[in-house]
């Protein structure tokens, strides 16, 4: 098993340094409801069920957020969520969707909604943890009022890259590149969570802005709860089906021209901040940022 594995590895390395065949878009996600997949986390009475758990809400009061997660922990795999965020005046509060394996060197991989004043756009962070070395932040400005309307924020992550999609439109690429030094999240199984919490110390202008409590409860709506991944225990190195699920298929291996002709989009009209163009914190550029055309 064990030398089957780290053949396939090889062979999956190969792949991914000499490219794959054409791209396509995720498998279209499907919406079931919440128990099939998460359990609350915390502060389950600040979690209310709508339409027998089709639908579920999250409140932020001055006593506390709450959050869910997965039931399962997986290694690879296409995660989806539709979330309605939380409307008016939101700043100091964050909305978290993201996942994360549980030790001292973890992966993670991040969206977080930074909540704003009436009227100012919502800022969407995005971030990569791997071998607990984080630093990678990026920041957009949605191009649609996020708190009106259910949008899908979902994240496709197999051996070879991690993209992150606002709807159908990729907002980030981040390859495997662990030939140029730089760690992957390849073998910790991660579990997703999602949380609504109040972070008014850093989460609008810098922290300059608090949560105004007088407006509580803020209030996250969520729908959808897709979870296509291989799981695994937290224990577990590999998953067993590595190369068999569609999203290892060469299709998946990389954004195709028109999916990348909407990246530079986004790039170009919506991005506000991204690590790789930051000389300040960064002197020298990180080696993965051409390869994941952030540069």
């Amino acid at each position: 098993m064990a030398t089957t594995t780290a053949a396939a590895m090889v062979v999956a390395m190969s792949v991914l340094l000499l490219g794959g065949g054409e791209a396509a878009a995720p498998r279209k996600p499907v919406d079931v409801a919440f128990e099939k997949n998460y359990v609350p986390t915390w502060a389950e009475d600040h979690i209310h069920y709508v339409d027998g758990g089709r639908e579920v809400q999250l409140y932020l009061d001055k006593s506390t957020g709450t959050g869910f997660q997965t039931r399962g922990s997986y290694l690879f795999g296409h995660f989806s969520m539709h979330i309605k965020l939380v409307a008016g005046d939101s700043a100091g509060t964050v909305t978290a969707f993201y996942l994360s394996s549980q030790n001292s060197e973890h992966d993670e991989i991040d969206f977080e909604f930074l909540g704003n004043r009436t009227g100012e756009p919502y800022i969407l962070q995005t971030n990569v943890f791997s071998g607990g070395k984080g630093d990678r932040e990026q920041r957009i400005y949605l191009w649609f009022d996020p708190t009106k309307d259910y949008h899908s924020y979902s994240v496709l992550w197999n051996l070879y890259m991690i993209a992150f999609f606002v709807d159908d439109t990729p907002i980030r690429v981040f390859k495997n590149s662990k030939d140029l030094g730089v760690r992957y999240p390849f073998n910790q199984p991660m579990k997703l969570y999602s949380s609504l919490w109040n972070a008014d110390d850093w989460a609008t202008r810098g922290g300059r802005e608090k949560t105004d409590w007088s407006r509580a409860p803020f209030v996250a709506s969520y729908r959808g709860f897709h979870v296509d991944g291989c799981e695994a225990s937290a224990e577990a190195r590999y998953c067993a089906t590595q190369g068999a699920r569609w999203w290892d298929q060469p299709e998946f291996r990389d954004l195709d021209a028109d999916q990348y002709r909407r990246l530079a989009w986004v790039r170009k009209t919506h991005t506000i901040y991204n690590y790789c163009d930051d000389r300040e914190r960064y002197p020298a550029m990180s080696p993965e940022c051409h390869r994941d055309r952030d540069a």
